[in-house]
């Protein structure tokens, strides 16, 4: 047999004060007077008896659940989740808040229910989110509610956008490359991902290779290739192959993720290149493959933690949210891969 809960009742009765005097110190209000005696013992005998606050009471009282509903597409399947969920979670506990996390795998349909089922639950709020920076639509039932989209944008929809700031980041890679004293033979692997499955590009790559160019091109240098494929290690080895019998001696590669640079270095050593003595590598993301390459590999990290903390400091945060993109930064990993230019 469970054991019987503590009732403010209880509490009351230990303190010796009446239950709205016990109700009132525990809620912490000021406008009934109460003697700091009388408050001390009440809190005392609240510790004592282990009280915890009856939560569908307090928020049929406050309005509040203090809950907060979490929707991905495919986001724990990642090898990121992991950290995202866990910004998240911290930033909700912090607050004195529960997350339900949901999942509905790129079904639309499941989409819908899964929000219906956390609003029948009346969360506060919702955050809606994706695996990588992307386009949506959320579902309408999402409309007018307290929201914060986390790691994709959606024009015209009424809520903060938290995403990675892939942009600076972009940049920040320029900027290691001008400051190892790297102007010309620099080449872009995986560059937009401008792919038969996304002609135009991926937001994230878009992002990356502007920023890049802008800082290159304002310090005098400049990329001589980009070289569009996936972005996996398998893709990586094959275009950097590619590259080298075509005759291409490349001074600095910038590969659009880790696992492209990882296929990079594949190519590179097969062909009798070093990194950083013959070719410097700088990267984005910081998988867990980057500190284990040899050399380490120097990348821009994707703050998963951070993102997931900052959707929940936005969703709980005072007055009501504002349309508008909220950019994280993405830390530069400096290892071993990025040298000063191979003379010849």
């Amino acid at each position: 047999m469970s054991e019987r809960r503590v009732t403010m009742a209880d509490v009351a009765r230990k303190a010796g004060v009446s239950p709205t005097t016990a109700s009132f110190a525990l809620s912490g209000r000021t406008d009934m007077r109460i003697s700091d005696a009388s408050r001390q013992r009440v809190l005392d005998a609240a510790r004592d008896l282990g009280y915890r606050p009856n939560v569908t009471a307090r928020s049929l009282r406050t309005k509040s659940t203090q809950t907060i509903g979490f929707v991905s597409d495919r986001i724990t399947t990642t090898p990121f989740a992991g950290d995202v969920i866990r910004g998240a979670l911290e930033a909700a506990r912090e607050r004195d808040h529960l997350l339900f996390i949901t999942e509905a795998g790129g079904d639309r349909g499941a989409e819908s229910s899964l929000v219906h089922a956390l609003l029948d639950r009346q969360v506060d709020a919702v955050i809606y989110a994706s695996m990588f920076t992307r386009y949506v639509t959320p579902p309408k039932e999402l409309f007018g509610r307290r929201v914060v989209l986390l790691n994709c944008l959606a024009p015209g929809f009424d809520a903060p956008s938290v995403v990675p700031d892939e942009l600076e980041a972009g940049r920040d890679a320029a900027r290691a490359l001008l400051a190892a004293g790297h102007t010309e033979g620099i080449w872009a692997i995986g560059g937009h991902q401008a792919v038969p499955a996304t002609p135009e590009g991926i937001i994230a790559g878009n992002e990356r290779m502007r920023g890049l160019e802008e800082v290159l091109r304002a310090g005098g240098a400049r990329l001589d290739g980009v070289v569009e494929c996936d972005w996996d290690t398998r893709d990586g080895h094959r275009e950097v192959s590619a590259l080298l019998a075509a005759g291409h001696r490349p001074r600095a590669l910038v590969c659009l993720t880790d696992r492209v640079s990882m296929g990079a270095y594949q190519a590179l050593g097969e062909a009798g290149l070093s990194v950083p003595g013959d070719v410097s590598v700088v990267s984005f993301d910081d998988q867990d493959i980057a500190s284990v390459l040899r050399p380490a590999l120097t990348t821009l990290k994707l703050p998963h933690y951070q993102l997931g903390r900052r959707a929940v400091e936005l969703i709980l945060g005072e007055g009501p949210l504002e349309a508008g993109v909220h950019r994280v930064p993405m830390p530069l990993q400096e290892r071993a891969s990025i040298g000063a230019p191979a003379q010849g």
